[in-house]
């Protein structure tokens, strides 16, 4: 085949596949479809492991709760609760007149959390065993949102943001505390992540890295817009 002919066979074979990846990019976009990354499996092991002792101190989570608003009477949403460290924490702030959300995926999550709040003596926390993509919280329900260790586990990130938003109370603060990596290390860049949250209609209002001396965590803050 000559040079001549080869030329032309290449232009009309990328003529011929352009519009259709064209096309199917178009139609993901236009369903809301959100790139692929990689992540973390969910963890599933001892739940005990995350009640480390010098955690508080260590991630200073009384200033990340001062920084998200966390107050008597607020109500908090603690995604990817696991243990329910945060829940528990956040549940004695907030007081009798306030509530804790504790948000997981995992069934064993949500049974052992209800009964740790139960031993605690925390009448104003509730469970809720959400999906991977919606954490299935009630509309106009939260003043603040923590994801503790949880985003890089996300498969859906922009999904779940989204589904996020009809839960949150005007000047509503979602912060979101995670460790830099390439999302299959049980971290995520926070570059991503503020990415991902403008996708879903969020706004970066504040940015730290004091919850880790070894400045690898990051705690970020956003609103919606």
């Amino acid at each position: 085949m000559s040079r001549f002919r080869l030329v032309v066979l290449i232009c009309f074979v990328l003529l011929s596949v352009s519009p259709c990846i064209f096309h199917d990019a178009v139609l993901a976009q236009a369903a809301g479809q959100e790139t692929k990354r990689k992540t973390s499996e969910p963890y599933t092991g001892d739940l005990s492991v995350f009640d480390t002792p010098g955690r508080d101190e260590r991630l200073q989570i009384n200033r990340v709760m001062d920084i998200l608003g966390i107050t008597q009477g607020k109500s908090v949403a603690d995604i990817g609760a696991g243990s329910g460290w945060f829940t528990v924490r956040a549940g004695k702030r907030v007081g009798d007149a306030g509530h804790v959300y504790a948000v997981d995926i995992n069934p064993e999550a949500t049974e052992y959390i209800t009964k740790r709040a139960q031993k605690e003596q925390l009448q104003n926390v509730k469970a809720i065993l959400s999906k991977p993509d919606d954490p299935m919280l009630p509309s106009d329900s939260v003043d603040a949102v923590l994801l503790l260790k949880t985003y890089h586990e996300v498969a859906h990130p922009v999904t779940l943001m989204r589904n996020l938003r009809p839960a949150l109370r005007p000047g509503a603060k979602i912060g979101v505390i995670d460790r830099n990596g390439n999302g299959e290390d049980h971290g995520i860049g926070s570059d991503v992540v503020i990415r991902e949250a403008k996708e879903a209609g969020y706004h970066l209002a504040e940015k730290y890295d004091f919850v880790k001396g070894d400045k690898m965590d990051y705690f970020l803050v956003f609103t919606a817009e």
